[in-house]
């Protein structure tokens, strides 16, 4: 008897689950494993920041060299790292802080004058600590690089 009562449980459970599925709404097919992995997780603010600042240590080694399209490269792709870091915070709350340094650094730049590329580097240097303290991360600090990570590429001009 205990084997009939627990035949017909386990078949009514059966039953009841196979109705509930017929009756349940069509959903989108599941993502396998390589589809997935296919479709890489846009950066995050980290990842970003740590182009910026390896962008940040080359732009000053570029024109401390006097390598003006090199330093003219680099702060484009500041420029593009910065846009990327405001539309993941939204509200230009980069821009507030280092539009205007990137702005003066970019006129030195043009000018090829290094005295006052010197200046306008340590601005956007100063822009940054700004941001990151507006961000609750003021242990994050930016200065002039002092040692050059890159040993496998030569920053003075070429001719």
């Amino acid at each position: 008897m205990k084997s009939t009562s627990a035949f017909l449980i386990v078949t009514a459970a059966l039953t009841v689950g196979a109705a509930n599925a017929q009756n349940a709404p069509a959903t989108a097919p599941a993502t396998t494993p390589s589809q997935e992995a296919s479709t890489p997780a846009p950066p995050g603010l980290g990842e970003i920041m740590t182009l910026q600042q390896l962008r940040h240590i080359k732009l000053w080694f570029a024109g401390h060299a006097g390598n003006w399209p090199l330093a003219d490269y680099e702060i484009g792709e500041l420029q593009e790292g910065f846009e990327d870091v405001n539309n993941l915070l939204g509200g230009g709350t980069v821009d507030k802080e280092v539009g205007a340094p990137i702005k003066a650094l970019q006129k030195a730049i043009d000018a090829k004058d290094p005295a006052t590329f010197a200046t306008a580097f340590d601005g956007l240097s100063a822009g940054c600590n700004a941001c990151h303290h507006l961000l609750d991360h003021p242990f994050i600090v930016i200065q002039r690089p002092t040692l050059l990570p890159y040993s496998d590429q030569n920053f003075a001009p070429q001719k």
